[in-house]
């Protein structure tokens, strides 16, 4: 058995609209033993709107989504019949993580519109200094993934902007990945993941601008609606169909190995994934595609160089922890170049840097 090649799409069950976490009782009336995983900023941002008290327990997360964390939940928990997870993408994977252990269901809400997090039975694992670990994989996909539109417009900008730039690379990756995988490999699941990713895209590039637009001026439009449930759940859907050829590759792998420069850590995780996707463009010598990206991201102030993530000086040796990671063997750059290097690697990032110098 190997649950991570499995087809496993998302939640079990996802509403989105507005106002619907106004039912969130109703959802809940099969399970005894509830508790709740959150942060002191998401927790705060739930009751505002919220305005009612639920007579769940609550438990903070460390900000870590650690395997040491979960552990620590679970043992304090002690027994549940449903976590719910109120937050952003590391509270919704600690919540995976502690769930897991308990062998409990899960209900996630997600605060911000950032990632796929809240939909997905994958989780990003981070040790507890916040450098990234492992992908982790769970037996049960969310029960519940309630998705309030008017709750979500109290995203800050920067994370909606992280959260298109994030959602991007599910084109880009998963096209990196089967260029090379000939049409008759291509499984039902493999073209429905690559046909999904497209058409996310397509959403994106004539959606996003307006979607923030709606977020500034706190409304909800339809781009609004349709921006929000492409980032939390069609963007997890690629995966889910396509497995190991639609999750991640060189954007994420970029991602991953920034984890290793301090820098960094403050730049949230779609911001690096975009800047990701550019270098993993440079890779493949796709430039034209850059050229055509640029004009998006110039517009969303999505990073496009080093600098715009905090990294303002560069060489070989200070880029070498990115690049030995991005390129090792426990990280998937290598299913775009089964050769790849960290050498070729920081070829990449450097030719990207240049690349952008001459065209700004």
């Amino acid at each position: 058995m190997d649950i991570a090649n499995e087809v496993r799409p998302g939640a079990n069950r996802f509403v989105s609209g507005a106002n619907i976490l106004q039912d969130l009782p109703k959802y809940l009336t099969d399970f005894e033993k509830i508790i709740i995983i959150t942060g002191e900023i998401s927790w705060k941002i739930f009751n505002d709107y919220y305005q009612k008290e639920l007579p769940y327990p609550v438990f903070p997360y460390d900000g870590s989504a650690s395997d040491e964390d979960a552990a620590r939940l679970a043992k304090e928990i002690g027994r549940a019949d449903m976590v719910i997870a109120i937050g952003g993408g590391r509270v919704a994977d600690t919540a995976k993580l502690t769930a897991e252990l308990l062998d409990c269901e899960l209900t996630t809400i997600p605060t911000l519109i950032s990632n796929c997090a809240p939909y997905t039975p994958v989780a990003a694992v981070y040790h507890p200094d916040h450098t990234f670990k492992r992908m982790g994989f769970f037996k049960r996909a969310p029960y519940l993934c309630l998705v309030d539109w008017q709750f979500l417009l109290t995203t800050p900008k920067d994370y909606l902007i992280a959260g298109i730039g994030d959602t991007v690379a599910k084109w880009y990756e998963i096209e990196g990945i089967t260029r090379r995988l000939p049409a008759e490999k291509q499984t039902a699941f493999i073209r429905l993941g690559i046909a999904s990713a497209k058409e996310i895209l397509t959403i994106l590039l004539a959606d996003a601008r307006a979607a923030v637009t709606s977020l500034e001026e706190q409304t909800i439009s339809v781009a609004f609606g349709r921006i929000t449930d492409t980032i939390i759940a069609l963007a997890g859907e690629v995966g889910g169909f396509a497995v190991s050829f639609g999750r991640t590759a060189g954007a994420h792998a970029i991602h991953n190995g920034l984890s290793f420069l301090p820098a960094t850590h403050s730049k949230l995780h779609g911001m690096k994934v975009a800047y990701g996707v550019l270098v993993q463009l440079s890779y493949t010598n796709d430039f034209a595609e850059i050229d055509q990206l640029l004009p998006f991201y110039h517009d969303l102030q999505l990073p496009t160089k080093l600098a715009d993530i905090n990294v303002y000086e560069y060489n070989q040796e200070i880029l070498q922890p990115v690049t030995d990671f991005a390129a090792s063997s426990i990280e998937f750059f290598k299913l775009i170049d089964p050769e790849i290097t960290s050498e070729k690697t920081f070829v990449a990032m450097d030719n990207l840097e240049k690349y952008i110098a001459k065209n700004v």
